[in-house]
């Protein structure tokens, strides 16, 4: 991966991305692009195009920001104690490009494994389903009954 200086960041993300991505801010809730997405298709990191999460692990947890049940490829994501704001939680973030996503919760659909990855539409892309063939994410077309 290509490592971005703090200039090449601010240039190639929005202010927003940049916040979030880069200094772990949050998005305010149902406010991001992705919360009611529907479409089928991949969420990459919006800095280095890892492949973090697949709208067949999406749900809607009412809590404002898009939720997904487990990551799209658990070797992408890292899981980090962030002490933040007088709580204990599990921060995640992009392995490759270390870009701030959101949170893992364990108040997900039990039936799915009871996580709630819960996670700033900033700090991802979308990659529909009809763009997968042919690129470095033709693997993932496999998550969905073609």
């Amino acid at each position: 991966m290509t490592k971005y200086s703090d200039e090449q960041l601010r240039a190639m993300l929005t202010p927003e991305e940049y916040a979030v991505t880069q200094e772990a801010a949050t998005e305010r809730p149902f406010t991001g692009k992705y919360d009611q997405w529907w479409e089928d298709g991949i969420f990459v990191d919006v800095v280095s195009g890892e492949p973090l999460f697949s709208s067949t692990d999406k749900y809607d947890a009412g809590c404002g920001w898009p939720a997904f049940t487990r990551g799209i490829d658990d070797e992408h994501i890292t899981r980090h104690v962030d002490q933040s704001y007088g709580m204990t939680r599990t921060e995640v973030t992009s392995k490759e490009a270390g870009s701030h996503l959101g949170h893992v919760f364990t108040d997900g659909p039990i039936e799915q494994g009871g996580l709630r990855y819960c996670i700033n539409s900033a700090s991802l892309k979308f990659i529909p389903k009809a763009e997968l063939a042919g690129t470095e994410y033709e693997r993932y077309l496999a998550l969905f009954k073609l």
